[in-house]
């Protein structure tokens, strides 16, 4: 294997469990967030009858385009760019981050007792290239009493959450079972986010 070229990464990302993860891996990164001037929310926006995979890989290949424009108007130093999307999906429904509490309720509601997809998808801006590749995983939720789902949205951890719960929050204890990536459930899968850090020739701990 060749010896890494890069010592660092650029996470276009305000997810601090991203950064978490990469900590992990032992790959050093540094913030390339939206500025001001952005509507990086717009790039989130669902397509009429688009269909959950093909919207993950479409909205994070635009997140990284716009991280590359980003960083050729900042004249920052060249370095490969992680970007990831992560959606949650029941059957052809995509559940996105709620609007509000009531929909965070409707979310949760919908989600318990059953089985549901989170697909996460990463690319790694490597020069030219873009590597990408997407993780698949499969959740069953127990079923949810309403007044549990009412004490989760009101403890606020559902906002800005795709499909309105996190794995690693506290409504872990009412996941009956996970067939996948739990890197992944969380918003970047490790060992796919690795294989494309080594072709891009990235530094990381192993």
């Amino acid at each position: 294997m060749a010896p890494p070229r890069h010592a660092h990464v650029y996470l276009a990302s305000q997810s601090p469990r991203r950064a978490q993860l990469l900590d992990l891996l032992g790959v050093a990164h540094r913030p390339l967030l939206p500025g001001a001037d952005e509507d990086a929310e717009a790039l989130e926006a669902e397509r009429p009858g688009e269909l959950p995979l093909d919207y993950v890989q479409r909205v994070t290949c635009a997140k990284l385009e716009a991280a590359r424009a980003r960083l050729r108007r900042r004249g920052l130093a060249t370095a490969p760019i992680v970007c990831a999307d992560t959606t949650v999906a029941l059957g052809r429904r995509i559940l996105g981050k709620p609007r509000d509490a009531a929909d965070a309720a409707a979310m949760l509601a919908a989600l318990s007792g059953r089985s549901h997809r989170v697909l996460t998808a990463v690319a790694v801006a490597a020069g030219r290239r873009t590597l990408q590749q997407t993780s698949v995983s499969h959740v069953r939720f127990a079923v949810l009493a309403p007044a549990t789902v009412r004490r989760y949205v009101d403890s606020g951890e559902p906002m800005g959450k795709a499909g309105a719960y996190a794995i690693q929050g506290a409504l872990a204890g009412w996941i009956a079972h996970i067939d996948g990536s739990h890197s992944g459930i969380m918003g970047l899968p490790m060992f796919e986010t690795a294989q494309l850090l080594r072709q891009a020739g990235v530094a990381m701990a192993l």
